[in-house]
């Protein structure tokens, strides 16, 4: 059964999107709407709106949207009923007790509950003799026995039923055990272990539940890191390891680590804001994480020219969300623990502070190629930096190091920076180009996954369309615009769900909002209608142009009917004209 309508109109009074949304972006009022850079895709020109007069949302980047229950799943990765208790102790409310939490909730809860055994039992066979081997390895990892118990860290012993008969005792079924990927199904169907004879990392999120393991073997078996999968309570590409931790007491910066030993390491060494991607190449939806807890980011690889490459491509990943990005290159070619353990924190920590940032690191990697005593090397060496300067937003910062590869190459700065300027005027005409094509097409219906119809029908979907945001604004009209336009005449199928679901809000005489979409439609779908209010703001919406929409939707309604005239019977043919006939007099 549903929350009940009246605590769900309380907690969309006490719960003000603007005012959540301002905690995770930078907004900027832009007449009666607040724009800012999107939270859910990187991007450079502000395509994120608000719209305090239907409290919704919608990105014209990306075509996220929806309400403020939608913007809190997104921004926290909750399910719906998370979302709502999120929302209700913001707001100082209790959620109703008489609806039972939906499957998806329900499995949720029971695979975050299983974790917490699974980290339990893992940490207990550390301290057994059957963890010896453990204990053994994080010893030679110089690790103290309180940063161990911090952190968590286990064991998982060599047996293949350990966990799962651990589990089965605690009340867990084998499904549940695949599902949160802690075992896997056998040939004979049954659960068995998915770690085994590893070291355990426990990767917690930012509420403190442990969401998922790494495990890391001890020999030369591979693969030498094994992460869980994807679950419905995790996702490695929108997590951080240990940011649960470094997310306290940063003061505006963290250091991204390759690996979970270097975070834990440098941790243990006092550097609590180190932070680490869980098994994989940084994503933009971490990036976007980082900006939320700090301002600047220390990318610390291993020296490596994997650990090197993986920096680049990191860079502009986080100078797109915002952040302001130094690039740690550590002597000797090791990796942080490496030298933290050689050298000490102390000249550790003076590394890092004299670390330069990332377009001093760019320059440096495109200039280790060139030789500058020759005329060719001089040419590839400005080449390649008009480009790393042409990537730069900020023309002071371009100007600044323009000088200085001018100084470096004995040319005039005023010259690179023409070459400079052209290529970054070359880039915003390309970005522009692709963001108005994207725009474009999101509003011609191409490629349109919730409403297919669309392509087909764009006259019909159009006015659809803008008569369901027409009634969204005018619900006084509803009941008059029902009798003209009964759901059965629309064109598409899903444009047809939205009109009855707004159709049944109005006929039982309750507000119409995107938070009566929260039921029996999809993220995306409520995207969608987000983005069906959001192209229509501000567009006339008087009686007349209701009864446009009306006309339109009819006429293309009974045009497809002509389409099909073709199939039909001779009566069927008959009784057509004779209403297209009454239609016109």
């Amino acid at each position: 059964m549903p929350l009940p309508d009246a605590f769900l109109q309380e907690l969309k009074a006490r719960s003000d999107l603007v005012e959540i949304a301002s905690s995770y972006v930078s907004l900027k009022r832009s007449g009666k709407n607040m724009v800012g850079l999107c939270p859910f895709h990187s991007e450079k020109t502000p395509s994120f709106n608000i719209y305090p007069d239907n409290g919704s949302f919608y990105c014209f980047g990306c075509g996220v949207g929806g309400d403020v229950i939608t913007f809190v799943r997104r921004i926290e990765n909750l399910d719906y009923m998370e979302a709502i208790r999120f929302l209700a102790q913001r707001a100082g409310l209790t959620v109703p007790e008489n609806r039972a939490d939906d499957g998806m909730s329900r499995l949720r809860t029971r695979i975050l509950a299983l974790n917490r055994e699974t980290a339990r039992f893992y940490y207990g066979v550390l301290k057994s003799d059957a963890g010896a081997a453990g204990r053994e390895y994080f010893a030679r990892r110089a690790l103290k026995p309180e940063t161990i118990r911090h952190f968590g860290l286990g064991f998982s012993p060599p047996g293949r039923f350990s966990l799962v008969d651990y589990l089965e005792r605690k009340g867990f079924t084998q499904q549940e055990m695949i599902l949160a990927n802690v075992a896997f199904q056998s040939r004979r169907g049954r659960a068995v272990d998915r770690f085994y004879g590893r070291v355990m990392f426990p990767i917690i999120d930012l509420r403190g539940n442990v969401v998922a393991f790494g495990g890391r073997t001890l020999g030369d078996d591979k693969p030498k890191y094994l992460n869980t999968s994807e679950t419905p309570v995790f996702s490695k590409g929108d997590m951080l390891f240990a940011l649960n931790f470094a997310k306290n007491g940063n003061q505006g910066r963290l250091i991204l680590c390759e690996g979970y030993m270097d975070v834990i390491s440098m941790h243990q060494a006092g550097f609590t804001d180190a932070v680490a991607t869980l098994g994989t190449a940084l994503t933009p939806s971490q990036a976007r994480l980082m900006s939320r807890y700090a301002k600047e980011v220390v990318v610390s690889y291993d020296a490596d020219e994997a650990g090197q490459k993986a920096a680049s491509r990191a860079i502009p990943l986080l100078r797109s969300a915002g952040l302001l990005v130094r690039v740690l290159t550590i002597e000797g070619g090791k990796d942080p623990d490496e030298y933290i353990k050689a050298y000490g924190p102390v000249k550790f920590r003076q590394m890092l502070d004299a670390c330069g940032n990332d377009v001093e690191y760019r320059l440096r990697k495109v200039r280790a190629g060139c030789d500058l005593q020759t005329a060719e090397g001089r040419v590839a060496y400005l080449r390649g930096a008009s480009q790393v300067l042409a990537s730069l937003e900020n023309r002071v910062e371009r100007e600044v190091y323009a000088g200085k590869v001018a100084g470096e190459t004995g040319i005039e700065t005023a010259t690179l920076l023409a070459q400079v300027q052209a290529g970054s005027r070359k880039l915003e005409k390309n970005r522009r180009r692709k963001e108005f094509r994207e725009i474009r097409r999101q509003a011609a219906g191409y490629r349109d996954g919730i409403n297919p119809e669309k392509m087909e029908n764009l006259r019909a979907a159009s006015a659809e369309e803008a008569l369901i945001a027409y009634l969204v604004r005018n619900p006084d009209d509803g009941k008059r615009i029902f009798q003209a336009l009964p759901p059965e005449k629309f064109v598409t199928g899903f444009n047809r769900r939205v009109y009855e679901r707004i159709m049944g809000r109005i006929m039982e005489g309750k507000p119409v909002s995107l938070t009566d979409f929260s039921e029996g439609f999809t993220e995306d779908e409520l995207s969608a209608v987000a983005g069906i209010l959001a192209r229509h703001d501000g567009l006339p919406d008087g009686r007349k142009d209701a009864e446009e929409y009306i006309r339109v939707i009819l006429q293309e309604k009974d045009s497809r009917g002509l389409g099909d005239a073709a199939a039909a019977g001779p009566g069927e043919i008959e009784d057509y004209l004779e209403k297209l006939r009454q239609q016109k007099k």
